[in-house]
């Protein structure tokens, strides 16, 4: 699925001029089938279930935080907000209401995607830095909420005693309580339809109207592009989507912690995004597996992860200024 379009070329011009080593519908069926797979060749080179899961939660919460802002244009600070925002949601349903992981998801993507929307309204029209600024501010609301209110949310400690649920199927049920390769397939088909209605969206006259704000504002409002409006819907769908991704974070770790309404973890999405290649469908998900595995072999060794983390997305945006796949679109249509 490709939806990047260089600037500057006419479109006729891209779609003659690139030749892609192989045909796009092998590239997805590879890496389909790698995902599919993962639990079985995973652990073949070190690798664990659990990670793959991780992988999967955090590539999705990249690709929400990617409409906005490789499709659109908009740089937000502030999306661990509603990523923190689903996870309490789906933990404090489990732990307070029902034990119902469906109830709990739908619940926690309908807490942080709400609130994004209801947030996008007063700020949809700030740009740039104040608009990144605005977001910042609104999620470290949250975060602090989540901090101080000890009795309702466990503070510091984070919100435990919870757990997901199996979920039942009419006669049938699918017993995820226990984790491993079943709760990993439930990821997998959770992360598979969110994706596919992404992949529709940004091929939809809207996803047009969206790389048009992008590439160009003010040319933009000429053509009738309600411009404000259009923004507004990318931040909302984006914060459901990674509110949705929020929610698996909780029912993977049966844990919510106030860090994951940090703006630091705003950042790490940024930088998934940038270092995947922002441009790109199935970037923020490279970049998501880059970081997430890096981050997992190297804190295994020392507490400043991050340095060398930092080092490496350094030298990615020196050597691959549109991310990693990206250069590899760049390179087949050069």
């Amino acid at each position: 699925m490709s939806t990047d379009v260089s600037p500057g070329l006419p479109t006729a011009a891209v779609a003659t001029s690139r030749t892609p080593p192989f045909p796009r519908w092998m590239l997805l069926v590879l890496v389909w089938a790698l995902l599919i797979a993962a639990p079985y060749w995973l652990p073949l080179v070190g690798g664990y279930t659990a990670l793959a899961g991780k992988v999967l939660v955090f590539g999705l919460a990249a690709m929400g935080l990617n409409l906005l802002l490789g499709f659109t244009g908009v740089l937000s600070f502030g999306h661990a907000a509603y990523f923190g925002l689903g996870a309490y949601g789906a933990g404090l349903t489990l732990r307070y209401l029902a034990h119902s992981t469906p109830l709990a998801m739908l619940l926690g993507t309908l807490l942080g995607g709400l609130a994004g929307t209801l947030f996008g309204l007063l700020i949809v029209r700030r740009r740039g830095v104040y608009f990144a600024m605005c977001t910042i501010a609104f999620g470290q609301l949250w975060y602090y909420l989540a901090y101080s209110w000890n009795d309702f949310t466990g503070g510091f400690d984070g919100l435990r005693d919870f757990h997901r649920e199996q979920i039942g199927l009419g006669p049938f049920s699918l017993d995820i309580a226990e984790g491993g390769n079943k709760f990993y397939f439930f990821v997998l088909a959770v992360f598979a339809i969110t994706v596919g209605l992404l992949g529709m969206l940004v091929r939809s006259p809207f996803g047009h109207t969206l790389r048009a704000i992008r590439e160009n504002e003010r040319r933009a409002r000429f053509l009738a592009i309600p411009v404000e409006r259009q923004i507004w819907l990318s931040f909302s769908i984006s914060c459901f989507v990674t509110a949705l991704a929020g929610t698996l974070y909780a029912l993977l770790n049966n844990f919510a912690d106030p860090l994951a309404l940090h703006y630091s973890l705003s950042g790490y999405f940024v930088v998934m995004c940038v270092m995947g290649g922002m441009r790109t469908f199935w970037g923020p998900l490279v970049g998501a597996t880059v970081f997430v595995v890096l981050q997992d072999y190297i804190s295994s060794m020392t507490v400043n992860w991050m340095s060398f983390v930092g080092a490496i997305f350094v030298l990615v945006v020196l050597f691959f200024p549109r991310g990693l796949l990206g250069m590899r679109r760049q390179r087949s249509s050069g």
